[in-house]
């Protein structure tokens, strides 16, 4: 089996001959740009390890994995325009250096070429490797819907938010390895064990992602830390502090949660002091592991070579034990 590092550069070098040269340029000029900004390259990457444990060829199954990687910058390009986000992954955002309609329309045709590579798998998986394809792209644009809701909403409770989390981020997750099995030869109920694992380790990302919002180290976390208490952003520590606060530290959370308490530093460490006493950031590495456990319960279930299932263990507790 491959390592992480070389399929992350097979990835990369196939997003780098997958040019889009048509016109006009101010239509596709953008898509080259995100795609080339880089990243992880996770839910391709998964994709990918998913065809070769069932004894795929990885090759075969690198357009499909570009398709992947082309449907997440798009839902990127467009979450950058809704929060009116300056920077990705450090640059400029494609809003910001071009204008909001370009990026709105060259979003669009990422959606549209994410499904042109989709569609070159073999025949007899191409109707379930769409229905799963499509599936999910309508999952996350709910999930993305769900939570812009949640900015408006009180009295969010925690299965709700597990359940935007799961559309928005998990699906994703599961349905590149759901698509990578098929690819690699597995039969649907060996795929259905896989998308079960991506699923739940999708959930767990997403909650480690909000402990390390609060509790990273700056200089590694790669963004702002403390961001979301400074956009008052439901997350789990949020929801669960509103649950379980009492007295005055519910007040407290009231005073800084309104936008005429202020803002900065002051607000980021008052809010975390109640998180500490609270005891919310322990609940959210609880509820991360139960999610972390399934995921490899369900790996477990798999029929498939045992050191290549290992090395998706070692990246999921890799992925669940990071900085950033």
């Amino acid at each position: 089996m491959q390592s992480i590092s070389q399929l992350q550069q097979l990835i990369n070098q196939a997003i780098s001959e997958k040019q889009f040269n048509e016109n006009p340029t101010e239509l596709y000029e953008p898509i080259n740009y995100l795609m080339l900004l880089g990243g992880k390259r996770l839910r391709p990457v998964l994709l990918l390890m998913a065809t070769d444990l069932f004894g795929g060829s990885v090759l075969k199954a690198l357009d499909p994995a570009v398709g992947i990687e082309l449907f997440h910058n798009f839902t990127l390009m467009h979450d950058d325009i809704m929060d009116k986000a300056p920077l990705r992954r450090g640059k400029a955002s494609v809003h910001a250096r071009w204008n909001e309609n370009i990026a709105i329309l060259s979003g669009d045709v990422m959606f549209v070429e994410a499904y042109t590579q989709m569609i070159k798998v073999d025949d007899a998986i191409l109707r379930e490797v769409l229905d799963i394809f499509s599936m999910t792209a309508s999952g996350v644009c709910q999930g993305q819907q769900i939570d812009m809701n949640f900015e408006h909403a009180d009295g969010v409770t925690i299965p709700e938010y597990i359940e935007m989390i799961r559309l928005k981020t998990a699906m994703l997750l599961g349905g590149s390895l759901r698509i990578g099995a098929l690819i690699g030869g597995a039969n649907a109920g060996q795929a259905k064990y896989l998308y079960s694992f991506g699923e739940n380790l999708g959930i767990a990302f997403q909650l480690q992602d909000d402990i390390l919002d609060v509790y990273g180290d700056p200089d590694k976390f790669g963004k702002q830390v403390g961001g979301d208490i400074l956009s008052n952003k439901k997350t789990f520590l949020h929801i669960k502090a509103n649950e379980i606060a009492e007295g005055l530290d519910e007040e407290e959370l009231n005073f800084w949660r309104n936008p005429e308490s202020g803002s900065g530093t002051e607000k980021v460490e008052a809010i975390t002091a109640i998180y500490n006493r609270l005891g919310v950031r322990q609940l959210a590495e609880e509820e991360m592991n139960s999610y972390a456990e399934k995921a490899l319960f369900a790996l477990e279930q798999i029929d498939a070579d045992a050191e290549k299932k290992q090395a998706l263990r070692r990246f999921a507790e890799e992925l669940l034990v990071r900085e950033n």
